[in-house]
C-alpha cells in the first residue's frame, strides 16, 4: 500500500492568507503604522478602533539602533540587565533565549522612559491589543507581545503584526514560543521583494556600509521628511546589500536567528501563510534568488506594504490558475498554489521540496503524537496495576515505597510494570528532544497531567530501586534521577505558572499520592543526615515536611508505622531538646496526629 500523503495544509494556508489580507486588519495596521511614523517617529502611539487597541511602533530606521556591538550578529541574552520577561523564554536546554540587542534596548528604553507600561496595564485586560511595527519597530512590537503573553493574564489577547521586520530571536525563542503555543499570536507580513526581513542572516560587517545609506533613505520616506539622495548611491547600496545576502547561497549556519510565528509571504500573484520555521527560513532564500523586478521597484518594496496588500486583495478577487495542473493529489496542488502565491514559481523544485518536506514533517509529528496517545491508553493498565499494588501494601501496614525497597517477592510484577512505563516515557522524551513531536506537545494538558500522575505514582519506586541497589551510596536527586522525571516536572511547573494567575483553592484532605514525587529521596537523605549529625539540613527537612502536611500535599501512607519517614521521625525527636518540643509545629502535628484531620 502506498504511504498516505499529508493533509493539504497549504491550501488552508492560502485561505488564511487571503482572509488576513482581505479583512482589512492588515491594511488598518499599516495605516496606524504610517500615522506613528509621521507623528511619533521616536516612540509609539496608542489608539482605539471599535473594540481593539492598536499599539504602533515606528520604523526606527537608525543605524545606531540596529547595528550593536554585543556580537557578530547583535544577539544577546533576553534576560540580561532586566527582569521584565518571563522565565519561560528559554530553550529546551533550559538556557535563556537570545534576541537582537538593538531591539531589546529600544523596548527597554521605551518601557523605562515612557508611559507605555501604564497604558498597557489599563488596556490589556479590557480589550484585545494589536501591536504593530515596521523594520526594527516590528522587532520591538514582537518583544512587547512576548512581554504581555508572559504575564499570562486570563483576559489578555495580544496579537502582533509586523511589516518588513528583521528576525528577532534564536532557536531557543522558537522553542519557547512553540512550547507555550504562542505562534498564532504573531503575523509577519513579508513582501517577496523586501530583503530586509532576512538581513540578519548576514553578519554586521557585510551589511553595515549599505545600510548606512539605505536606512536614512527609507526613514525619510516613512516620516515624510525625505532628504534628497542620489539614485546612484542608493542603487549601489542596495546592490551591495543584495549581493551580501545572495553570497550566502542559503548557507546561514553562522546566524543565530530563526523565524517564529505565521509568515505572510506576499507577491504580485497573491499571498501564502507559512508557519513552519525551517520552511520560512528556506523561503527567505528562495524568494531572494527569484528577484525579477527592477532595482527601483525592489528598493521601494520595503516601504510600500500598503500597495502590496492591495495587490494581494485584487489577486484574491480575480483568482488564479496553475498551468502545471496535472498534479496527482490535492495536497500537491496545494503546494503548487502556495508556490505561485509566494512568487517563486511552480517550476522551482527547491521550493517545491521545501514545502513538501514541511508538510511531511508536520504529518510525521502529528502521527507520532497520535500513536503515542494509543500507547498511553495501553500504559494505563500498568498504572492501574501499580495502584492496586500500592493498596495491597498499605493494607499490610507497609507503604509501597518501603515494601518495594525491601524487595518483597510480590514486588517482581510491580518492577516489570515500572520498567515498562519507564520505557514508554523515555520514548516520549527522546522523540520530544529530537523534535519529532508537535511544537506544543509539552503544553498539551493531556500529556502534562499524564506525565505528572506517572511521576507521582512511579518515581517513589524508582527512588526505592536506587537506594536498594546503591546500598547507601549516592544521592538520588543529584546522581540518580532519570531525565524523564526532570523534564516531566518542568512541563508541569510551566503549566502551573499559568494556573497560578487564575487562582487555586487549597486542599482540605491529604493527597492520594505525594505531590512532590521526590519526597522519599528527601527522606533517605534525611536519614543519612541524622546519622551524620547535620542539624541544618535536618531543620530544613523538618520545615519541608511541615509545609507539606499543612498544604495537604502529602499522602497518608507516609505515616504508616513501618514507613521510612516514621523511622526517621522516631530517631529525630529523641535527639531534640524539651524547648524544641514546645516550639516545633511538626512535633505537635505528629504527636497529636492532627495530620488525620
Amino acid at each position: 500500500m502506498a504511504p498516505e500523503l499529508p493533509t493539504a495544509e497549504f491550501t488552508v494556508d492560502l485561505e488564511i492568507a487571503t482572509f488576513l489580507a482581505s479583512c482589512e486588519l492588515l491594511s488598518k495596521a499599516w495605516k496606524e503604522l504610517l500615522h506613528t511614523c509621521e507623528n511619533s517617529p521616536q516612540s509609539f502611539t496608542v489608539s482605539e478602533d471599535k473594540d481593539v487597541v492598536y499599539v504602533s511602533f515606528p520604523s526606527f530606521h537608525r543605524l545606531e539602533d540596529f547595528i550593536v556591538e554585543e556580537s557578530e550578529y547583535g544577539e544577546g541574552n533576553i534576560q540580561t540587565g532586566n527582569e521584565i520577561f518571563s522565565g519561560c523564554l528559554k530553550g529546551n536546554d533550559d538556557q535563556p533565549a537570545r534576541v537582537h540587542q538593538g531591539a531589546l534596548k529600544l523596548f527597554l528604553h521605551i518601557m523605562e522612559n515612557t508611559d507605555l507600561e501604564a497604558k498597557l496595564q489599563i488596556c490589556m485586560t479590557v480589550k484585545p491589543i494589536i501591536f504593530v511595527g515596521h523594520f526594527l519597530g516590528g522587532s520591538v512590537a514582537t518583544l512587547a507581545t512576548l512581554w504581555v503573553l508572559g504575564k499570562r493574564l486570563k483576559k489578555s489577547f495580544p496579537f502582533c503584526i509586523t511589516f518588513g521586520c528583521p528576525l528577532v530571536g534564536d532557536v531557543r525563542l522558537v522553542e519557547a514560543v512553540g512550547r507555550e503555543n504562542w505562534a498564532g499570536n504573531f503575523c509577519h507580513v513579508v513582501s517577496k521583494h523586501d530583503i530586509v526581513p532576512q538581513i540578519l542572516c548576514a553578519p554586521f560587517e557585510s551589511i553595515t556600509v549599505p545600510l548606512n545609506t539605505l536606512l536614512p533613505y527609507w526613514s525619510g520616506i516613512m516620516t515624510k521628511a525625505r532628504k534628497d539622495a542620489s539614485d546612484y548611491f542608493i542603487q549601489n547600496a542596495y546592490t551591495a546589500l543584495l549581493h551580501s545576502l545572495k553570497e550566502l547561497d542559503g548557507v546561514t549556519n553562522g546566524s543565530p536567528y530563526r523565524p517564529f510565528g505565521a509568515y505572510l509571504f506576499c507577491s504580485s500573484h497573491g499571498a501564502a501563510c507559512i508557519i513552519n520555521s525551517e520552511t520560512v527560513w528556506k523561503m527567505f532564500h528562495l524568494t531572494m534568488q527569484s528577484q525579477e523586478k527592477s532595482y527601483d521597484e525592489t528598493v521601494q518594496e520595503h516601504i510600500r506594504y500598503g500597495s502590496v496588500l492591495e495587490d494581494v486583495v485584487q489577486n484574491s478577487i480575480r483568482g488564479r490558475r496553475i498551468a502545471r495542473s496535472n498534479s496527482e493529489s490535492s495536497y500537491k496542488m496545494g503546494i503548487l498554489l502556495e508556490l505561485d502565491a509566494i512568487g517563486v514559481g511552480v517550476q522551482n523544485d527547491a521550493a517545491h521540496i521545501a514545502l513538501e518536506r514541511a508538510g511531511e514533517i508536520e504529518n510525521r509529528d502529528n502521527t507520532n503524537a497520535s500513536q503515542l496517545a494509543i500507547k498511553l491508553s495501553k500504559a494505563q493498565s500498568s498504572m492501574a496495576e501499580l495502584e492496586w499494588y500500592k493498596e495491597v501494601c498499605e493494607k499490610a501496614d507497609k507503604g509501597y515505597y518501603d515494601s518495594f525497597k525491601e524487595n518483597d517477592k510480590r514486588d517482581i510484577n510491580a518492577n516489570l510494570r515500572r520498567e515498562k512505563l519507564a520505557g514508554f516515557w523515555n520514548e516520549i522524551i527522546e522523540m520530544w528532544q529530537q523534535h519529532e513531536l508537535p511544537s506544543d506537545f509539552q503544553s498539551r494538558k493531556k500529556w502534562i497531567y499524564a506525565g505528572n500522575t506517572y511521576s507521582r505514582l512511579v518515581e517513589p519506586l524508582d527512588i526505592a530501586f536506587y537506594y536498594r541497589t546503591s546500598q547507601g551510596n549516592g544521592n538520588y536527586i543529584s546522581d540518580g534521577r532519570p531525565t524523564r522525571h526532570k523534564i516531566l516536572q518542568e512541563w508541569f511547573e510551566e503549566n502551573e505558572k499559568t494556573r497560578s494567575s487564575e487562582g487555586q483553592r487549597g486542599r482540605t484532605k491529604l493527597a492520594s499520592l505525594c505531590q512532590d514525587s521526590c519526597f522519599w529521596a528527601y527522606v533517605e537523605e534525611a536519614l543519612k543526615d541524622l546519622n551524620e549529625g547535620l542539624h541544618q539540613k535536618l531543620e530544613k527537612f523538618e520545615n519541608y515536611v511541615t509545609k507539606m502536611i499543612q498544604d495537604r500535599s502529602i499522602s497518608s501512607d507516609v505515616f504508616l508505622e513501618e514507613s521510612s519517614f516514621v523511622m526517621w521521625w522516631q530517631k529525630y525527636k529523641q535527639i531534640q531538646s524539651p524547648e524544641w518540643k514546645l516550639n516545633s509545629p511538626l512535633y505537635k502535628i505528629m504527636e497529636s496526629e492532627s495530620w488525620k484531620d
